[in-house]
């Protein structure tokens, strides 16, 4: 099997299980503003996206105002902060046993997310994972100019662990976007989960490499 030293996995949906919260907020924060929109419709168009950029790529569709995408984003942070103290947040099955045993392997593990650092990192202590226990690295939509499926997330993990081949990363999500970001950053591996925010049939648009049940199912590819 190929030889990968760093692998860049998204959060919600693909290392954690929050239950889909996040979509099923944003889809109260937009309706919220008079709008009508169904939580399937939300996960089918905004999956994996920096999520301002989500609200208002939502409202174009809905024929809404796009100016209010500003106001619902911040709606949307403001219940999601709430949501989240309440939530039972949990690793997807099989996810930290997978992370400790390619940390043991010496490969680098970026997480990377359309979320902002604080709701990643409020996700992150409700988990306990540590960095460099579970993890190398956190990277998010703060920590670049340009979302995905622009590719800039993965090539700042890439020069982070001074890895300059993009064969030697994989990249894996719950979603489109997921895959189109790790394609576009030329991933020698690319994978699609089920455990979040899109189904098989959605997934295979994108053409990953595998799509597998769960993460931890990457464990014998590697």
């Amino acid at each position: 099997m190929k030889n990968i030293e760093l692998l860049v996995l998204d959060m919600a949906g693909t290392t954690i299980d929050e239950d889909n919260v996040v979509y099923k907020t944003l889809t109260n924060a937009v309706n919220d503003y008079g709008y009508e929109v169904s939580l399937n419709k939300v996960l089918s168009v905004c999956a994996g996206m920096e999520k301002l950029e989500a609200i208002a790529t939502l409202l174009q569709i809905l024929n809404g105002n796009e100016e209010d995408a500003p106001a619902i984003f911040e709606n949307f942070s403001d219940q999601l902060k709430k949501s989240y103290q309440n939530l039972n947040v949990k690793p997807i099955n099989g996810t930290e046993d997978f992370l400790l045993k390619m940390k043991a392997q010496n490969k680098k593990i970026v997480l990377n997310t359309g979320y902002t650092s604080a709701i990643a990192q409020q996700l992150l202590d409700k988990l306990n994972w540590k960095k460099n226990i579970h993890f190398d690295a956190l990277i998010t939509a703060d920590d670049v100019s340009e979302s995905r499926p622009n590719p800039e997330m993965i090539k700042l993990a890439m020069k982070k662990f001074n890895i300059t081949e993009p064969e030697k990363v994989l990249k894996a999500g719950d979603s489109v976007i997921d895959i189109e970001e790790g394609k576009n950053a030329g991933c020698g591996l690319t994978i699609a989960v089920l455990s979040g925010a899109q189904n098989r049939s959605e997934l295979e648009k994108a053409e990953p490499d595998y799509i597998l049940n769960t993460i931890s199912e990457a464990e014998k590819l590697l």
